[in-house]
């Protein structure tokens, strides 16, 4: 069987594969630091109906299988810790 890899040599030269090194050259330096909370507490309940009694005041889903939540509630794939800065 072959693969898309063995015609290489047929492929325009544009579409040629690149050493990723060699385009990264000047390239701004980039650092992802990662974002601490601010605070963290361990919430223990007695009861389920304390679990669901909390759920509700803070407005969240929470189960049994719940190991930790974010609050306010993070809304994910919205970027929610993008920064963008001008450094000129």
């Amino acid at each position: 069987m072959s693969r898309i890899t063995d015609f290489i040599d047929e492929w325009p030269e544009e579409w040629q594969p690149n050493d990723w090194r060699n385009e990264w050259e000047d390239m701004p330096e980039f650092i992802q630091e990662k974002k601490e909370p601010y605070s963290k507490i361990i919430i223990r309940f007695k009861t389920k109906g304390d679990l669901e009694e909390f759920a509700e005041l803070i407005n969240q889903k929470l189960t049994d299988k719940t190991t930790s939540i974010w609050h306010p509630q993070l809304e994910r794939g919205q970027d929610s810790f993008r920064e963008y800065v001008d450094e000129s």
